[in-house]
């Protein structure tokens, strides 16, 4: 009962200045930068489309989040064996094809020589997250690797906040590094 009181007197107040209002010259106000209010994030069962000239490929997705430090992402496509893994700091992004025994090591600069538009550290969590500027159900982004061009559409389930998260450095000694630019 409180609450809607207190939504009727600020409706009323907003109409009866609304009323009486002039148009006058508004200037733009830029929006403050949204920090988050959580440590970890996780977001298991996301549904990964990609999207390619040659392929459609559908994956079951988890992203594991620390703040600011570490980001986890598993495509897990057939009975949840995980095939591809990246692990992304600040700093740098590994990306490991286990199907093929390879992996490819690199800093956002060595990736962004290769794609467009660039990726950066706020961006990837941000889409680890669900905190695009899109919403929290549904990512559509389109880069462009090299000369080919992906697609990628996310359906995000609900995310879990300041939840344990695993972040275990996957071992690289069984497979073979190649060019950040060969990887796809």
């Amino acid at each position: 009962m409180k609450y809607k009181s207190i939504f009727i007197v600020l409706s009323s107040a907003l109409l009866l200045c609304g009323c009486g209002a002039k148009k006058k010259a508004v200037q733009p106000v830029e929006p403050e930068p949204v920090v988050p209010t959580w440590h970890t994030c996780l977001i298991q069962g996301a549904q990964a489309t990609v999207l390619t000239d040659e392929d459609k490929l559908s994956s079951a997705v988890t992203m594991q989040t620390v703040l600011d430090s570490m980001i986890v992402i598993s495509v897990t496509p057939m009975f949840g064996m995980e095939m591809m893994r990246v692990e992304a700091t600040p700093t740098e992004i590994i990306a490991i094809d286990k199907l093929h025994g390879r992996y490819a090591r690199g800093t956002f600069a060595d990736l962004n020589k290769q794609l467009t538009p660039s990726l950066n550290w706020d961006i990837l969590q941000q889409i680890c997250t669900a905190e695009l500027p899109t919403g929290d159900k549904k990512a559509r982004l389109v880069y462009t690797f090299g000369k080919k061009q992906i697609e990628l559409i996310l359906d995000y389930p609900p995310r879990k906040i300041d939840v344990p998260v695993k972040m275990t450095n996957q071992r690289l000694t069984k497979y073979t590094e190649i060019d950040v630019s060969k990887f796809l």
